[in-house]
């Protein structure tokens, strides 16, 4: 077995609970250095994976007697190991069942609170605003509002399905199909916006205890609602093109997670696009581990250079693909509705919570949703070209302001993200704060662990709040030194 093999191989059986013996002891790494008894090092080892997650509540350890032979000690001596974990609560000896994990899963280390996204909404009164990446309303989504003028079906408008206006579904199902990826109206689920299809996600299928994998930095509204369900958030690094899917891969054969989350297309906040074939190899994993993975489109269509990959959907129709999108991003953020594309059964079960959350979705919102769908094209394309020139006019401030940050140019989305040659990001967002600019970086951001060296940028807010804001962003930096 090659070592990629190794790593990528299940540590445990999924069906079962059972660890793997020979498995175990490639995890367990060089476990017998170290000070204390072997039985004692061998002890701290299992409880280390315990600890990272890697075991969890219930896992079975192997037998004493293919243990031993498989770290090459005596039984004796697991025996004393597997004593030392039942006395620590570690691990539970179960007659007839053998040793198994103890209890609850610990938390992975670095999980951090359940509020990182209220970064994003403190700005004061007073403030610059750069904290939140609101597109300007295109004029053709004006003119769409102005001149909206449903016709007054009782029936329709009397219409409170959980699952949302049938019309309406169909009209995503069709606008899916048109792109690329097959859908039925019975795959719809209309939403209060992108947002309310993570939170009733998240609340349908992850656990307390359960491990989600996202990108090591990702939008903020997801990773407070997995956190707030007591779900262990577990971040993967990411490449100069988006998530490394090779260690994507690794973290599923380890963690066994519940849902993988990513956002492929013009990321928030890095602004990065996932190649073809990453996204072709993130869609045959979902199919491979039988993991459901959620894909955030909600920034795709916003592309500088024209380019809207297809969904991750349609690339395996088999795998287990879930889809979030929403009108918020490309025609009006003030009107609150998204949709879910998944399994029919997970959209009734979905339609079910909704009944005791929020009910249904505004009819009239949603018939507005209707008209902003038929214009769906220009109102994107409007969005681009407007969007593309405002990156621009931050590229030419940046220079002016702070040419020592660097960055690489998204080519789609509505921020910028930079990185700090030196110091930290929380000291230059206090700085900035004293002189009246509100800006966010890599803390409220990390999924995990925080480098604190990044600043999320958006090209969105008015021309004379851009520059002012960039200008004292400038002097607060030049204050640090």
């Amino acid at each position: 077995m090659t070592e990629t093999e190794r790593a990528n191989a299940r540590l445990v059986d999924h069906r079962s609970a059972t660890v793997s013996p020979l498995l175990l002891v490639t995890r367990l790494g060089r476990w017998a250095q170290g000070e204390g008894t072997l039985a004692e090092r061998l002890a701290h080892g299992i409880a280390s994976l315990v600890r990272s997650g890697e075991l969890r509540a219930g896992d079975r350890l192997p037998a004493e007697r293919a243990l031993a032979a498989a770290v090459s000690v005596s039984r004796g001596t697991v025996v004393a190991a597997y004593g030392i974990l039942s006395e620590n609560g570690v691990v539970e000896r179960r007659q007839g069942s053998g040793t198994v994990v103890a209890g609850t899963l610990l938390r992975l280390s670095g999980s951090g609170t359940a509020h990182r996204g209220e970064a994003l909404f403190s700005a004061l009164p007073s403030s610059i605003d750069l904290l939140r990446s609101v597109p300007q309303m295109p004029d053709l989504a004006v003119g769409i509002v102005r001149a909206h003028d449903p016709e007054p079906d009782l029936v329709l408008l009397s219409e409170t399905d959980p699952a949302g206006l049938p019309v309406l579904r169909e009209r995503i199902a069709r606008r899916f199909a048109a792109e690329g990826t097959p859908t039925t109206l019975e795959q719809i689920l209309v939403t209060h916006g992108a947002q309310s299809a993570f939170h009733l996600l998240v609340g349908e299928v992850v656990s307390p205890g359960d491990v989600v994998l996202t990108e090591e930095v990702t939008w903020p509204g997801f990773s407070d609602a997995v956190r707030r369900r007591g779900g262990i958030l577990q971040g993967i690094p990411m490449g100069p093109d988006g998530i490394d899917v090779m260690m994507l891969e690794e973290a599923m054969a380890r963690l066994r997670p519940v849902l993988v989350a990513i956002n492929p297309h013009h990321h928030n906040p890095t602004g990065l696009r996932l190649p073809s074939s990453d996204r072709l190899r993130i869609a045959e994993l979902a199919a491979e581990y039988g993991v459901p993975v959620l894909e955030d489109r909600v920034l795709a269509p916003i592309s500088f250079d024209g380019v809207v990959p297809p969904t991750l959907a349609a690339l395996r129709p088999d795998a287990p693909i879930l889809v979030t999108d929403s009108v918020s991003k490309w025609a009006w953020s003030g009107l609150r509705i998204g949709w879910l594309r998944a399994d029919p059964v997970l959209v009734r079960r979905l339609r079910g919570a909704r009944q005791i959350v929020d009910m249904f979705t505004s009819v009239p919102a949603q018939l507005l949703a209707l008209d902003f769908l038929d214009r769906a094209d220009e109102l994107r394309r409007e969005v681009s070209e407007r969007h593309a020139g405002r990156l621009e006019l931050l590229r030419g401030l940046l220079a002016e302001h702070l040419p020592e940050w660097e960055y690489r140019p998204p080519r789609g989305g509505l921020s910028l993200w930079a990185r700090l040659p030196s110091g930290s990001a929380e000291e230059v967002i206090a700085r900035a704060a004293m002189r009246g600019v509100a800006v966010a970086g890599s803390d409220a951001f990390a999924a995990t662990a925080s480098n604190d060296d990044h600043i999320r940028l958006p090209f969105t807010a008015p021309d004379s709040s851009l520059e002012e804001g960039l200008r004292r962003l400038g002097e607060a930096w030049r204050e640090l030194g």
